[in-house]
């Protein structure tokens, strides 16, 4: 039902399906740029060639797109001129491969992102080129941009520097669990310090391009549409702390639940570190307790943050939204978790 309902909505909400269409080009002229600078020179043995695959349909589908779609309709809430809201798309895409790559390296995973063919496994080095084209890339639209008359060259050269600095809080973040944690903090302060920076900031980071670049930006009108987008991405770890429960336990990670059975129910923590190896994958199962909690208040978080983003402008009601926020959770394969039992 609720599948239905994101696809209905796509096809009708006025904003969104817009957003959706330009988000669909930037991802097409991002991934066009990309080709020349994966490209190994002339004379380079054919076993050792680099080049950029093609682009998957899936690559532009809603289902792939939900976050860089919401994010990409604020600019047209924002009322940012066509031209430039464009380059803040293309701008999200690199995000999105920066975030991607980087998180592929950090937790040994290949979600694609960039379709780089390159010889033998090549998971890493995948990543890393990956990155380094994105950058490339960044360069390059910036100089366009700047040829064009669209940004003065200053601005310009701040944004290519806060395209990196709004993403170190989250980088230092990420480091600080690279060995493992020593302790488990308070509930409270994962959600609103490690979470905030871990995943919350990259709800906002669609915004580093407006607030440098528009010199009439709407500073209110922008503040009230971060604040629902942050609190659906909290919403959105939140449930990935409950499906994470497992993994995050043996590999020493910062989580919600686990914080919150440590400082509350630890008698709960010592069963999950005594679970089997075969329940890791479903360890939120075995303890309801916790993980239902949990699940409920990132499910809500998520859901007031889409209604106030529908309220906001983005023509959708509270209903809706709780039919958005349900897709998600479906999404994260929690249906095991009688929710709203």
């Amino acid at each position: 039902m609720a599948t239905g309902r994101w696809t209905g909505f796509f096809r009708t909400g006025r904003i969104l399906r817009r957003a959706l269409r330009e988000q669909q080009g930037c991802i097409r002229d991002v991934h066009r740029r990309l080709g020349p600078h994966l490209a190994s020179p002339a004379g380079t043995p054919r076993e050792y060639e680099v080049r950029l695959g093609r682009l998957p349909s899936a690559f532009l589908s809603w289902r792939r797109n939900l976050f860089s779609t919401l994010f990409h309709s604020a600019y047209l809430l924002l009322g940012i001129p066509e031209e430039r809201r464009k380059l803040y798309g293309r701008i999200l895409h690199l995000n999105r491969i920066w975030v991607t790559s980087a998180d592929n390296l950090l937790d040994a995973e290949d979600k694609v992102v960039v379709p780089v063919e390159m010889p033998g496994a090549s998971r890493v080095m995948r990543q890393v080129v990956a990155v380094m084209a994105a950058d490339r890339v960044l360069a390059e639209l910036l100089d366009e941009a700047v040829d064009a008359g669209l940004v003065a060259r200053e601005p310009a050269r701040r944004l290519l520097a806060e395209s990196l600095r709004s993403l170190l809080p989250s980088a230092a973040q990420e480091a600080t669990e690279e060995g493992g944690i020593a302790r488990r903090p308070e509930p409270e302060h994962v959600l609103e310090v490690i979470h905030r920076l871990k995943t919350g900031l990259l709800f906002n980071v669609a915004f580093v391009g407006p607030e440098v670049l528009e010199p009439d930006l709407d500073a209110a009108r922008a503040q009230e549409l971060k604040a629902p987008l942050m609190r659906f991405g909290l919403g959105c770890q939140v449930l990935d702390d409950v499906r994470d429960l497992g993994r995050d336990w043996r590999e020493g990670r910062h989580n919600y639940v686990l914080s919150w059975m440590a400082h509350r129910r630890p008698d709960l923590l010592e069963s999950v570190g005594s679970a089997p190896p075969e329940a890791a994958d479903r360890l939120y199962l075995r303890v309801p307790q916790a993980a239902l909690p949990a699940a409920r208040l990132g499910l809500g978080m998520m859901t007031s943050g889409l209604a106030a983003l529908g309220a906001s402008g983005l023509e959708y009601g509270p209903e809706q939204a709780s039919a958005m926020a349900g897709f998600m959770f479906s999404v994260l394969d929690l249906e095991g978790l009688p929710v709203h039992a």
